[in-house]
């Protein structure tokens, strides 16, 4: 006769134990105490809703894979000439060239609001996310929160970068809990933190 219970026990420590759940997700604890002040700051300086900012938190999830991603950076010092044999191929300049001209009107108003030249946001755009085809995986909000609220050596920063985040999203009327980003929060075709 097998003991079921011994049995289910050793497998639930067996599967607690495996990487791939050390990297689940958890929703963030609206009563944990520095998301309890992060609210509180947003309402009485920023008149956020309570009520609707927590349920934003509800919807929001701590990953441990974010916070493996930030504390290993895969990213290594490269020279100029590693740099432009990745960015400066054919295919790439090619692709810029395509981009600038399927959004040619966007690209002379954001010029002419901010005063950077067209081929230095079309630059920007082709090394951080391939002229819009690479922009993240991760809810923005999921990483801000992440980072803001788990992983203490960054938390100040991440922390504003996340009061931006949720200020821009109001100013804006997009639901936080959609946009997509880098596990560090960067979103967009530039790829620009919030602040």
């Amino acid at each position: 006769m097998t003991n079921k219970p011994l049995i289910a026990g050793v497998l639930a420590l067996i599967i607690s134990a495996s990487p791939s759940f050390a990297l689940a997700a958890v929703h963030v604890n609206p009563k944990q105490q520095n998301v309890v002040e992060f609210i509180n700051e947003m309402v009485e300086k920023y008149d956020f809703d309570r009520a609707a900012l927590t349920k934003v938190f509800a919807k929001a999830e701590i990953k441990a894979s974010i916070v493996e991603k930030i504390s290993t950076p895969a990213e290594r010092k490269l020279s100029w000439g590693e740099y432009r044999k990745i960015f400066i191929t054919p295919e790439r300049v090619n692709a810029g060239a395509a981009f600038w001209l399927e959004n040619e009107d966007m690209l002379k108003r954001i010029a002419l609001e901010t005063g950077v030249p067209i081929e230095i946001l079309v630059g920007i755009i082709g090394v951080e996310t391939y002229f819009g085809r690479i922009t993240g995986k991760d809810r923005v909000i999921d990483a801000l929160a992440t980072l803001a609220f788990s992983y203490p050596p960054r938390e100040t920063f991440f922390r504003k970068e996340l009061m931006e985040f949720l200020i821009l999203a109001r100013e804006e009327d997009v639901d936080p809990t959609v946009p997509m980003g880098s596990y560090a929060g960067a979103m967009g075709r530039p790829q620009f933190m919030p602040s």
